[in-house]
Parts: C-alpha cells; structure tokens; sequence
C-alpha cells in the first residue's frame, strides 16, 4: 500500500486587531477611551495577528509597534508636537483571536509566518512620529509583506465608512469574518 498523501498545513491566518490608544492616567486616558469606544478611527492602536492553524481560535501571535513607555506624558507631548519618541516593536502570545475589532485579512504567503513577521520586525526602525512613522505603518507594512494586501488599513477604514453611512454602523460592524 503507497504511503498516504501528506496535506500541506494551513496558510497562517493574518488578522489586524484594534485597541484604545495608551495615554497618562487622566484625562487624556478618558478621552482615548471615549474615542475608541465612538470607533473614531485615528484614536485605536493597530496591530497584525497571526493565527497558524486556521481552524482553530485558539493561539495567536501579535506583533505591534508603539512608544516605549506610552503612559509617559513626555511621550503624551511628542505626540502632540510630532516629535520623534523612543518606539519598541512587540511580539506577544495570545489565548486566542480577539472577537471584536479584528478583521481577517488574509492569509501568509510564505510557510513560515512567524519567522517573516519577525525579519519584518527586525528590521523596523523604531523612531516613532505619530502621523508619520507608528503603528498604522508598521501594521500596513507587516501586513504587505505577509500577504501582499497594501494599504490595509485604508481598505478597512473606507469598509467601516461605507458601513456607517448605509445603515449607522460602527467599526465593531466589521467582525472577525470580514476580509478585505
């Protein structure tokens, strides 16, 4: 009897997730917090999950770009100026994918996802300028080089618009079956 076929493993899943800005305890936490909870766009943290196994929820990868100590209100004012502030770029383990304001959108291209996401990484510079340089970036960019979708998040940003405007829905309309 010939040895069985062996199926090739599933394409990592690529995901980009959402969460309120970090900011000083205050009233500049409460006004990030309010803004999420609106889904005004430019007030959310960006970043690319990776999931191996498709087939199951649990298990996941982040990686994300943001400033080294995003509570320091020296970093609060270097954003407000566009000044450059000291960046870290992370790769964290989850339980599983995030339920709301995530958004499959796509699937790796290479075999090996982890190991490109973290060439990627190593290779960011870590000088941000919010506007310029920071999450949105270096999530579009990851996103780019493991599946070949640019731009990714304008694609969801202009999605989540035209959503509102037919039927006054918000960015949690869009859930972790919307790809792009």
């Amino acid at each position: 009897m010939p040895p069985a076929a062996s199926t090739p493993a599933p394409a990592t899943a690529v995901y980009v997730a959402a969460v309120p800005l970090r900011a000083p305890k205050g009233p500049g936490q409460l006004l990030m917090s309010a803004g999420f909870s609106l889904g005004l766009w430019d007030l959310q943290h960006f970043m690319v999950v990776l999931r191996p196994d498709p087939a199951a929820r649990a298990q996941a990868l982040v990686f994300d770009f943001q400033p080294r100590d995003p509570e320091d209100v020296a970093a609060a004012l270097a954003v407000l100026s566009r000044g450059e502030i000291p960046g870290v770029v992370r790769r964290r383990t989850l339980r599983r994918v995030p339920g709301r304001r995530c958004w499959l959108v796509g699937h790796c291209r290479e075999g090996d996802a982890v190991g490109a996401a973290d060439r990627f990484s190593e290779r960011w510079p870590t000088g941000l300028v919010v506007g310029e340089h920071d999450c949105r970036d270096y999530t579009n960019g990851l996103v780019e080089a493991l599946t070949g979708e640019k731009r990714v998040l304008e694609t969801l940003r202009s999605a989540a618009a035209a959503g509102r405007r037919r039927r006054g829905a918000t960015m949690d309309d869009l859930n972790t079956t919307a790809s792009v």
